[in-house]
């Protein structure tokens, strides 16, 4: 494959795991811009007047008006934040789209309808789409005149996508395909104007195309009868001897699959970040439903147990925000170098490939946030959060999804260590030196403490360093155990991919409170919720650790090994008692998580 050109250490996919980031190179919530915030704004605004007092009309899909607040946000500039000017869209990055994405999501069904939009249904086209079938169809996307779908998965084929049964045959004359088959799950179906889709020509080679609702053999099956997300439409998408013409395939015969998993990349980040902002949402209800229920003759958020469940939600925020932010810049900064990946047809923006493992790390760990903040905003509320007389019931229902969309979280689980793996096969990333390297360092570690003066941030630096030692050793006695074979060990693999999903969130928090720290001002609360944190993710480390290397060796073997990782994972224990309620008094001083990190 032609060789790629050399980006900057911190803009290499997955090279946190063998290099240590300057804090000074992260972006961070905290650099937005006032435009940036601006934008933001606006899709609050939007959200506090439009949609949310349509809440319950929303839930009932009430005929009509999910479209037309979409066109609505469409007409704001909501939907095209990442379309270029030239198809009237904003021609802004990824990063300036995170603050909108977090306010859609703020009504999990309709963010759905939009990210799916924005997302999955507008990418295929703006990346991969030629110059006639952008002029064509992306304004009317951009500006919500149009609502897109993505159409990949069936009923035969979820985790194993390309395993579809859809059919598309040329017919004689040249001019057209001829689509036959069933996909399932096509979420904003019901509304959806133009649909990518996917189908196997002549049975075997699969291929993307454009579909019109309104072509010949389209239609679409009833409203699927879900548990959550109740305002958003998911159907089938009926295809019977459907007439596309052939100026609608998109990229080429064979090459679905490139556009199928690259833009699921896009997709996962997307689902991440903006699950992130539902979680801020559930967070903010959860503060104001413990200030002002009493019990015992005073308000449930001075009880210690209330005040942890608010803080350990506050603390995973934090690091999956610390970690969007992170990744989105990153994105951002190697599409703006304009390099193609063109060791394939079609070629597509290295962007979109370079950090498919982060945004992969970022759908599972922001999607398990998600859930574990919206269970304990449910168990705050007690009784009444069991009912729908308050948000947080829904809020559960809408989270359960996001750990099944865009390939499920166990999918995304083995793909993490085999992505390094592939990428190491093709030296593209140089995972065996890297673990050659750490092998002959572990005679000589020094005490955390040694360099950090005490600096318990400093500190926490040098234990992820630590751990990214760590995850090196396991992989390499994992491969040499198993070599190629090893993805077929998916307990193994898992429980890798668990700690360089703890790895990453950690790092990205603690970078983000040490750039926040050389400002004037930074907010102290930053340091507690990093610190909390990384002293979680110790005691889950270690636990990975021990649960692959027991699966893998035994006997003295395996103990040399535990007693690596004890040595690598060394860490005296914070009060986490005390920093949680330092950061539980803060939220509930300012009431939401924005105003908790900005608190002074």
């Amino acid at each position: 494959m032609p060789e790629l050109k050399l980006l900057p250490a911190h803009l290499i996919g997955g090279n946190f795991l063998l290099t240590e980031t300057d804090h000074s190179l992260v972006f961070t919530p905290e650099d937005l811009s006032s435009d940036q915030r601006l934008m933001a704004q606006t899709a609050e605004k939007f959200m506090d007047k439009e949609v949310l007092p349509n809440l319950e009309a929303l839930e009932h899909q009430e005929e009509g008006l999910t479209p037309r607040l979409f066109r609505k946000a469409g007409e704001l500039g909501l939907l095209g934040m990442e379309v270029p000017e030239d198809y009237e869209g904003l021609g802004l990055g990824k990063t300036s789209a995170l603050g909108v994405e977090g306010q859609l999501t703020r009504l999990g069904g309709f963010g759905v309808t939009c990210g799916a939009h924005c997302g999955i249904g507008t990418q295929p086209l703006l990346y991969f789409g030629t110059e006639a079938q952008k002029k064509k169809y992306l304004a009317k996307l951009a500006t919500g005149q149009w609502m897109g779908a993505y159409a990949l998965s069936e009923a035969g084929s979820g985790s194993d996508a390309l395993s579809l049964r859809t059919k598309a045959t040329l017919s004689a004359d040249g001019s057209h395909y001829l689509l036959n088959g069933t996909k399932m799950w096509i979420s904003n179906a019901a509304w959806a104007d133009l649909f990518t889709v996917f189908a196997k020509v002549d049975g075997q080679h699969v291929t993307a195309f454009l579909v019109e609702r309104t072509f010949a053999g389209v239609s679409t099956g009833k409203e699927e009868h879900k548990l959550g997300i109740k305002s958003s439409s998911t159907r089938r998408l009926i295809l019977e001897d459907a007439k596309v013409p052939v100026e609608n395939l998109l990229g080429e015969v064979g090459k679905g699959a490139y556009i199928a998993f690259n833009i699921l990349n896009a997709g996962r980040f997307k689902l991440g970040s903006g699950a992130i902002g539902a979680a801020q949402e559930s967070l903010k209800g959860a503060t104001r439903y413990a200030l002002e229920r009493q019990q015992f003759g005073r308000p449930i958020a001075s009880f210690g147990l209330i005040q942890h469940m608010l803080a350990e939600m506050a603390t995973r925020i934090f690091a999956g925000e610390s970690a969007v932010y992170r990744t989105a810049a990153m994105m951002d900064a190697v599409f703006e170098t304009g390099e193609m990946m063109d060791s394939t047809t079609p070629p597509f923006p290295r962007g979109l490939d370079e950090f498919a493992l982060e945004c992969s790390i970022i759908k599972v760990a922001c999607s398990e946030i998600l859930d574990e903040v919206a269970d304990q905003a449910l168990q705050i509320h007690g009784g009444y959060g069991f009912t729908e007389e308050f948000p947080a019931a829904r809020a559960c229902r809408d989270s359960r999804i996001n750990r099944i969309f865009e390939g499920t979280n166990e999918i995304n689980r083995l793909f993490i260590p085999g992505l390094l793996l592939r990428r190491a096969q093709r030296g593209r990333f140089p995972l065996v030196p890297a673990i050659t390297k750490v092998s002959q360092e572990l005679l000589n570690l020094p005490p955390l403490e040694d360099n950090a003066g005490g600096d318990e941030l400093l500190i926490a630096r040098a234990l992820l360093v630590n751990v990214k030692k760590l995850v090196l050793v396991v992989s390499g006695v994992a491969y040499q155990k198993y070599s190629d074979k090893l993805l077929e060990e998916q307990e193994v693999v898992a429980s890798l991919s668990d700690m360089i999903i703890d790895l990453y969130l950690a790092e990205s928090a603690l970078l983000r409170t040490l750039r926040a720290r050389g400002a004037a001002g930074a907010a102290p609360v930053m340091a507690d919720l990093t610190l909390v944190f990384v002293n979680e993710v110790v005691g889950r480390l270690e636990l990975h650790a021990r649960r692959a290397l027991a699966a893998i060796l035994q006997g003295d073997e395996l103990r040399a090994q535990l007693g690596i990782a004890r040595r690598l994972l060394r860490w005296s224990p914070l009060n986490g008692v005390a920093m949680r309620r330092r950061i539980a008094k803060r939220l509930c001083d300012v009431g939401s998580f924005p105003a908790l990190v900005a608190a002074k």
